[in-house]
């Protein structure tokens, strides 16, 4: 780690060292935000991350790294750089199922998010999700879940949507949208209901899934004869 010589910065250089490893990543300077990878503070990591992926530098042993950091901070913004890239070429040997255990709920909301964003899913994630989306204490997680069952579109998460579709009205929207990818006769059902929900961002959410295509047409002030 840096300032092994300094046990206890101020806040005054804490933030210079964070201001260094930003001016980094956008200098395209990679040996030192790596450098500042290495510092005690959380803060500096987490930026000195970001500044590795600006600069195209990052590898995925610092990646990996990142996401079993000790600090939260750092591991969210590993996991957003992760789903930032789908879980491809750095990102691809990397496991972020484990992450949906964590202890801190902002990471595991965070986590959920970024296994929506991998393309192909990682196994084993469908039915994580799932769980989450329905028995996850946090309405945040169960929210972030059920997105993410929505974006990766697989059949074994729909279960897990539905009954979302059932839950307080913020992940109730989430579920309708997520139900997108789907068809069936349990999916037109949930959206007929959405349609008298007593939220009206879930009723419109419904509407919009429901709606004809020819009509979103002419209500966008298109001629269909064009």
């Amino acid at each position: 780690m840096t300032d092994a010589a300094d046990p206890n910065p101020t806040d005054d250089e804490i933030a210079l060292r964070r201001r260094r490893a930003a001016v980094a990543g956008h200098r395209g300077d990679a040996t030192t935000a790596r450098d500042l990878f290495g510092d005690d503070d959380e803060t500096v990591r987490a930026t000195a991350l970001g500044a590795l992926a600006r600069c195209g530098a990052l590898t995925a042993d610092e990646l990996g790294a990142a996401l079993g950091d000790p600090a939260s901070t750092v591991r969210i913004r590993a996991l957003e750089h992760a789903a930032e890239i789908g879980g491809r070429d750095i990102a691809s040997g990397l496991a972020l199922l484990p992450l949906l255990d964590d202890s801190d709920p902002a990471v595991v909301e965070v986590a959920a998010w970024a296994l929506g964003e991998r393309d192909p899913a990682e196994p084993g994630s469908v039915a994580a999700l799932a769980r989450l989306a329905t028995d996850a204490d946090d309405a945040l997680i169960r929210e972030s879940a059920v997105a993410a069952l929505g974006s990766i579109g697989d059949p074994a998460g729909l279960a897990a949507i539905l009954t979302a579709t059932q839950d307080k009205a913020t992940v109730r929207r989430r579920a309708v949208i997520a139900l997108a990818p789907f068809e069936g006769t349990e999916v037109d059902s949930a959206l007929h209901r959405a349609l008298q929900d007593r939220d009206w961002q879930v009723r419109q959410a419904a509407e919009d899934l429901l709606a004809d295509p020819l009509d979103i047409y002419l209500d966008e002030g298109s001629d269909p004869d064009d």
